[in-house]
């Protein structure tokens, strides 16, 4: 048994090596780079000194070989020709020294014994030190004619500008998704391994943009699954989130459901994964689901069709405004999530939020209500529906022109609280109608409105809690600077004219002229509204009055701030006098 396992062992060759590119054909991701340098050949374009640059894994060496094979090739010689004699390949990570690249430069001069051409591979030469640049420059600069240099390296800016101007450079990219996976399925079938096609996209996706390494994933997971490779498996082994996790949190977060979602992440956590790395993969779902709402964008969803299918069915739950806090709250926790001493709380927090977002409930209704329904709710307090009243044939005209007003309360008792009711109000609104241009409708709208004003604010069960001067002048300049953010900034000149001055529960106000008064009174309704809501307390009213001697207190003339000065230090009027100043 043992020695059929050490047969099967030696016979086994990475994929990587298995299927490595023979020609420029087979090399996969990389078009515009094999067909310049096809053209080049053809043509007899190509340089003597060659860089290519670019990640791990996506073909830099293997076009270099690919290329050294092509141009010894007269066209006569047999496809398995590998012209090793011709092809020289140096380890720039280990051989970096000046000893190292001078023998490289005497060998150069020994023309080839088979072939045209000596390639001479140099990997990593971004490693090579600032001396063995030095002793290349000239050697590259002017090789001889049976000699080509194609230099590799993961790192350019590390290579000095110098070696740079010498060479034509070529910039490899990564592999695409959509590349990688299709490389994979060949492979698969060539195996005769069955594999899902959203198996084939995590490996794909794993990878990075390097053949490479997606190869390397590939023959790990079959080592792991056998001939049946399937998404499940490939998660477990690879030990990454898949979609269904994300489609499963983002369901719990449109739901509402914080406890839910907590206990999910919880057990994320208890598999290994990261905090960092799952609220990332759901900042990356809503952006797939952003995607899916635009027919036009659906390309750039890098899935297999049936996830893709499921991307489309849940986009539809959610709408643009969702997708786009999500997607900021998610960022957000992304960039703090390193610097975040409670990396933990940091996410959680964020779900909480992402989960507040849909939520219809009373903190996002409570904006508009004079009232917060957290008073009422708190107290116990049930509202009922308040029918609207028939109207009897023998009421006159006149009073059936007349709003009516209906309160009516249930009241709920608790063992700790008082009995609170709460007023439901209902306005039967006139029969007749007026012309909107006549005087006796604007009045009779503007009377309708102080009738509104009255039924809310002059009831006795709204909330009277004690306020405090220090409170009242808080809501004052909040009212304030809200009215100068507004625009409105004459209205926020006059509420800085004077402190209010809390009496009770009456607010008084002194100016110095009738206007400011008038200008006051006018918006004297959305003033006491807020400062009531604010406050808690709907007994508050206000009290202004006029006192033309306060504008006496203001000097205007440079007399009559010297008089003031004068008034404050005695001592000012001698100094005047003794120096002979003017005022």
């Amino acid at each position: 048994m043992l020695n059929l396992v050490r047969q099967k062992l030696e016979h086994f060759v990475v994929s990587a090596r298995k299927y490595r590119p023979q020609t420029f054909k087979d090399v996969v991701g990389q078009q515009a780079i094999t067909n310049t340098l096809l053209n080049a050949i053809e043509n007899n374009h190509l340089a003597q000194a060659l860089l290519f640059t670019g990640p791990r894994g996506v073909g830099k060496t293997t076009c270099a070989r690919i290329l050294a094979k092509m141009i010894n090739s007269d066209g006569n010689t047999k496809e398995d020709e590998d012209f090793a004699f011709n092809i020289f390949e140096l380890d720039a990570a280990s051989n970096n020294s000046v000893d190292d690249i001078r023998n490289l430069t005497d060998q150069v001069r020994i023309p080839p014994q088979v072939g045209k051409y000596k390639v001479y591979i140099i990997d990593e030469v971004h490693m090579l030190s600032s001396s063995a640049f030095n002793a290349f420059l000239k050697t590259l600069e002017e090789p001889p004619k049976h000699c080509i240099f194609i230099l590799a390296t993961t790192e350019k800016h590390k290579i000095i500008p110098t070696i740079l101007s010498r060479c034509q450079i070529f910039d490899f990219k990564r592999i695409t998704v959509s590349d990688a996976k299709e490389y994979l399925k060949y492979i698969a079938q060539e195996q005769g391994i069955d594999a899902e096609d959203d198996a084939l996209h995590i490996i794909a996706q794993k990878a990075d943009g390097a053949m490479r390494d997606a190869l390397s994933i590939f023959d790990r997971v079959v080592s792991f699954s056998g001939k049946n490779l399937t998404r499940q498996a490939v998660t477990e082994n690879l030990n990454v989130l898949d979609y269904e996790t994300y489609f499963t949190s983002t369901d719990l977060i449109l739901e509402n459901k914080i406890p839910d979602l907590l206990i999910q992440f919880n057990t994320i956590l208890s598999k290994g994964f990261d905090g960092h790395h799952y609220i990332a993969g759901l900042a990356s779902h809503f952006r797939d689901l952003m995607v899916c709402k635009n027919p036009s964008t659906i390309p750039l969803l890098e899935v297999g069709e049936e996830t893709s299918q499921k991307y489309m069915a849940q986009s539809q739950k959610t709408s643009h405004s969702f997708l786009m806090e999500g997607i900021r709250l998610a960022n957000d926790c992304d960039l703090k999530y390193k610097t975040s001493k409670n990396q933990r709380l940091l996410v959680e927090l964020t779900l909480m939020q992402l989960a507040s977002i849909t939520f219809d409930g009373e903190k996002k209704k409570g904006r508009y209500f004079i009232i917060p329904p957290s008073y009422f709710k708190s107290r116990g307090i049930t509202p009922i529906p308040v029918e609207k009243p028939k109207t009897q044939p023998s009421q006159s005209a006149e009073s059936s022109n007349k709003p009516e007003v209906k309160l009516e309360a249930k009241k709920t008792v608790s063992r700790s609280e008082k009995p609170v009711s709460i007023p439901k109000i209902s306005i039967n609104k006139p029969k007749t109608s007026t012309s909107g241009l006549s005087l006796k409708s604007i009045r009779e709208k503007k009377e309708h409105q102080l009738r509104q004003m009255d039924v809310v604010i002059d009831e006795d069960d709204l909330p009277t809690e004690p306020v405090t001067q220090e409170a009242l002048n808080e809501a004052w300049k909040i009212y304030t600077d809200q009215m100068d953010r507004k625009g409105e900034k004459i209205m926020a000149s006059i509420l800085q004219m004077d402190q209010p001055k809390l009496e009770g529960t009456t607010i008084h106000l002194t100016y110095s002229n009738n206007t400011n008064k008038i200008e006051l009174e006018r918006a004297e309704f959305p003033l006491m509204a807020f400062l009531k809501k604010k406050l808690l307390n709907y007994d508050l009213h206000l009290h202004i009055t006029v006192n033309e001697e306060v504008a006496k207190k203001y000097a205007f003339t440079p007399l009559e701030k010297y008089e003031k000065l004068k008034e404050k230090n005695p001592n000012i009027e001698l100094l005047r006098q003794t120096f002979g100043l003017d005022i």
